[in-house]
């Protein structure tokens, strides 16, 4: 990577600067598996549904699409929605609580790549962003001590203020190039999940990096990456 020709830089967060991904992934686990005991369906949620139907997709996104991956039809629900609802939002509410209990007892640290990368293009004045499906990425965030690095942060709660279409669509991508005043052309889309990936190639970035965390090399380059690699501390 010559990082001098290219003007910013966008990072997911889950699984390409934190490990938080692994947290999800044992989140959605239980929240699903739960689910489908209760309603007697022997078939679990495995890791290649997490990759497959929720990775990097936002929260009730991700659960519409394993539900309607099994053939299971819930209603939506609202936001507001209690956790042990039989909703879409539901469903996805009881995945957040899941979520931030093992946040709260087992902490996060930022992967050591990630931190080097970051602070070699701090060092080179490269912009920097995190655009990520998430609404919890400002507390992961300075859970990992990396809320200072980044000039802005697009997450689940932004995308749902401005009305922004969820990864695989790169409107989250653009919005974030168009406010740091960068043409996409210019910026490095960093994901590690194949809808991302996807989004950064369908917005025109001039450089997507897969982080391969389990979804695959030959998966992420087949959805659009340039380059994979297994951690950011390639890419010194």
């Amino acid at each position: 990577m010559k990082w001098t020709d290219h003007e910013a830089a966008l990072f997911d967060l889950d699984g390409v600067l934190t490990p938080t991904a692994d947290i999800h992934m044992a989140a959605w686990s239980a929240m699903f598996n739960d689910f489908l005991a209760s309603r007697g369906i022997e078939e679990p949620f495995t890791d290649a549904d997490y990759y497959a139907c929720i990775d990097g997709r936002p929260r009730y996104e991700g659960v519409a699409t394993f539900l309607a991956s099994r053939g299971i039809e819930l209603p939506e629900g609202d936001p507001s929605d209690e956790p042990g609802a039989e909703t879409i939002a539901g469903l996805g509410n009881r995945k957040n609580d899941f979520f931030i209990k093992a946040l709260d007892s087992e902490g996060i640290d930022a992967y050591p790549g990630a931190i080097s990368l970051v602070e070699k293009l701090a060092d080179l004045g490269i912009p920097m962003a995190v655009v990520s499906s998430s609404r919890n990425a400002a507390p992961v965030l300075a859970e990992a001590g990396l809320t200072d690095w980044f000039e802005m942060v697009v997450d689940g709660v932004v995308a749902e203020r401005e009305n922004l279409a969820g990864k695989p669509d790169p409107a989250c991508f653009l919005y974030a190039a168009e406010v740091l005043g960068i043409d996409p052309a210019d910026a490095v889309v960093v994901e590690d999940a194949l809808s991302g990936v996807e989004a950064g190639a369908a917005g025109g970035f001039g450089m997507v990096v897969g982080i391969d965390r389990g979804a695959g090399a030959d998966e992420l380059l087949a959805a659009g990456a340039d380059l994979v690699v297994e951690d950011c501390g390639e890419l010194l």
